[in-house]
């Protein structure tokens, strides 16, 4: 078997493997060795095949990283509204406890159950107000 065929061929292998892991860092892994094929196919040595395939692979690797289908880091899932359905809804406040400083709180029905409320920023005046942050069973509100 020639070499841009092993290249190929580890390729194909590589890709597979990327479709059972869900990400695209080893699809980048993949361009490299593609990069790799092509420099067999113009008749580099072993040794240069390799050594583009390594900088290809790396370089696709470090600019996913950086694109914005990269890695995100960590999200707070109390703030995160593709985590907990009720970031974003909005809730009826008929009445707020003032505990000084600026800090209220409220017990109101939301979704057939009883929840604590705090709110975020405000006067504290009652109303509808949107649900910021879930932590427990006490509702962050602005």
């Amino acid at each position: 078997m020639n070499a841009w065929m092993t290249w190929a061929v580890l390729a194909g292998v590589v890709v597979i493997l990327e479709l059972f892991s869900g990400t695209f860092y080893l699809l980048m892994i993949s361009i490299g060795m593609i990069a790799g094929a092509l420099f067999a196919c113009i008749g580099f040595s072993a040794s240069m095949q390799l050594i583009v395939a390594a900088v290809v692979g790396t370089f696709a690797t470090i600019a996913l990283h950086f694109s914005k289908y990269g890695w995100k880091g960590n999200v707070n899932a109390a703030q995160d509204p593709n985590v907990n359905m009720d970031i974003g809804q909005f809730v009826e406040v008929p009445q707020w406890n003032e505990h000084g400083d600026g800090n209220y709180t409220a017990r109101v029905s939301y979704r057939g159950a009883m929840w604590d409320v705090e709110l975020h920023h405000g006067n504290g005046e009652s109303g509808k107000y949107v649900i910021q942050e879930v932590q427990g069973s006490k509702l962050i509100v602005r």
